[in-house]
This record gives structure tokens, C-alpha cells and sequence, in this order.
């Protein structure tokens, strides 16, 4: 369960990262710019262009993420399993709302194309220590 205190760590202020393994165990990292909270039992990636992580994912389901909350300086591991993607919907929407928006405060207005919203359970949720 994702306790409140990790929602301003996905907002996007600093960039989220994702590691991931393939089948055979070769592991793939990439930044993401953005964790989106679903409920309290799930989160949302963006499939615009990671292609190895959404291979990696689809064949092994787990991924780690680590957060980085702006204001306390917190970091989180969330260990993640991939539940399902949408390519509609109100979910689907309102992550590529968000993504334009991203896009457009740094200059890359209309360069980014959401493939799917992908839905992550979430395992486990860890504090890092200071």
C-alpha cells in the first residue's frame, strides 16, 4: 500500500527511475518523468518510447522504481509487478494530459506520443534511510 507521504515524490519534480530485467536476466534502467498514483494499490507509467522496459516487463513482470520526493529529500523504492495496460480512458487521458503538460514547461510541446498507460501493482513500498 503507497502511504501518503510518497504522492509529492510523483509529481514529476525530479525524475523517477526504473529498472527492470529481461527473461534472461539482463537488467535495463531508464529515467521516467513521471509516477502517476492510481490508488493507494497502484501506479501508472507512461509507454511513450521505453520500448526495452515494456519488453522487459511484458516477459518478466517485476520492476523496481525509485523516487525522490522534492521537498524532504526522501527517497522510496517501490518494487512494482506490471498488472495491465490501457490505451483509453479516463486513465489514458489524464497521464497524457500530464505528459503534454511536462512536454510543453520544457520546450517539446506535441514531441511526445502516449502508447498506453501502464498499470503497476504495487508489491512493496521502502523508505531509504538519509
Amino acid at each position: 500500500m503507497l502511504p501518503d507521504e510518497t504522492k509529492a515524490a510523483m509529481q514529476g519534480v525530479f525524475p523517477a527511475h526504473i529498472v527492470t530485467c529481461a527473461a534472461d536476466g539482463t537488467p535495463n534502467g531508464s529515467a521516467l518523468s513521471q509516477v502517476y498514483y492510481v490508488d493507494a494499490e497502484h501506479v501508472a507509467l507512461s509507454h511513450q518510447f521505453f520500448n526495452k522496459t515494456v519488453q522487459n516487463v511484458r516477459e518478466n513482470p517485476r520492476a523496481l522504481v525509485w523516487l525522490l520526493d522534492p521537498e524532504t529529500l526522501d527517497e522510496w523504492d517501490l518494487e512494482l509487478e506490471f498488472d495491465h495496460a490501457e490505451t483509453s480512458g479516463p486513465l489514458f487521458d489524464a497521464l497524457d494530459m500530464q505528459i503534454e503538460a511536462i512536454a510543453s514547461i520544457v520546450g517539446l510541446k506535441g514531441i511526445f506520443k502516449l502508447k498506453s498507460a501502464d498499470v503497476y501493482r504495487v508489491v512493496s513500498v521502502t523508505k531509504l534511510p538519509k
